[in-house]
């Protein structure tokens, strides 16, 4: 029996124009009268996770900012957290500042992006739902590396975004030399995501399965980003859509349908509903 569903939103449970399926929520309905949890693992903050999803009545915990914090909505805290230090993330964004790109952070559960930047967002990011997702998510600091230093908190995630695909390709291989002490990964064709190399969303469900005394074996994990590879394979069915990256296609027990034609539902059905 599964006793626990996580899942990735954008690209697996959320269409590629991020709407949510009703057969989707119907399937996650099922699934948790049945007794399964269901826990959103997003590179996402909180706030950011679509209210039709948030609101509904079995909902406490949530895998956040790519596993750097697991939120329990119903105690309203956190039941882990694993942040990149302040001076660590200035250090990256200094670097970041040699590629003439758009970056910017979670922390504290909000984003936070140079005014600037945040300027050229709605010209530079080419998908509207990730526009709108960054203009209503983001606060405007005058400089993001001076905002960081002076905070001196620990940041969640970093993001880069890129307009140059080659740059990225280069620099999905050049990063991990200059930052070893840091973990990279991708969820949308454009960005490069970057956390501390203990916060994964794999090692987030193994966090959370100690937590709550479940078994890995007894999860269940969908995907489709290289950002949520690590949970596809410490779940003990990993399902990537069909719109995944090869590597996590690769990488999983099952491959289910498109993320635009219910494949996410169509694996609950397979696997939880019909076991």
């Amino acid at each position: 029996m599964i006793k626990l569903i996580a899942f990735d939103l954008d690209g697996t449970f959320l269409d590629d124009k991020k709407n949510i399926l009703p057969e989707n929520i119907a399937a996650l309905e099922k699934a948790a009268a049945k007794g399964a949890l269901i826990v959103p693992a997003t590179g996402r903050i909180y706030k950011g996770i679509p209210e039709a999803l948030r609101e509904l009545p079995f909902m406490r915990w949530y895998i956040t900012a790519n596993g750097s914090y697991i939120y329990d909505a119903v105690e309203d805290c956190a039941a882990a957290r694993a942040e990149i230090p302040a001076e660590q993330a200035v250090a990256f964004y200094e670097y970041a500042d040699t590629l003439g790109i758009l970056y910017d952070c979670y922390q504290d559960n909000w984003g936070y992006m140079t005014a600037s930047m945040l300027a050229l967002a709605p010209d530079t990011i080419p998908d509207p739902g990730v526009r709108k997702l960054i203009t209503g998510l983001r606060a405007p600091v005058p400089e993001l590396k001076a905002y960081l230093r002076e905070k001196g908190a620990g940041v969640q995630k970093l993001q880069l975004y890129f307009t140059d695909m080659e740059q990225r390709a280069r620099e999905l291989e050049e990063l991990p030399k200059r930052f070893p002490e840091l973990a990279f990964s991708t969820s949308m064709p454009f960005n490069i995501e970057i956390n501390s190399r203990a916060a994964t969303k794999g090692q987030a469900l193994l966090t959370l399965c100690d937590l709550l005394g479940i078994a890995p074996a007894d999860t269940m994990a969908l995907g489709d980003g290289t950002n949520d590879l690590d949970m596809i394979q410490n779940a003990g069915i990993g399902v990537a859509m069909a719109n995944g990256d090869p590597t996590v296609l690769a990488a999983a027990d099952y491959v289910t349908g498109h993320c635009n034609d219910a494949g996410f539902a169509k694996a609950v059905g397979r696997f939880v509903l019909n076991g």
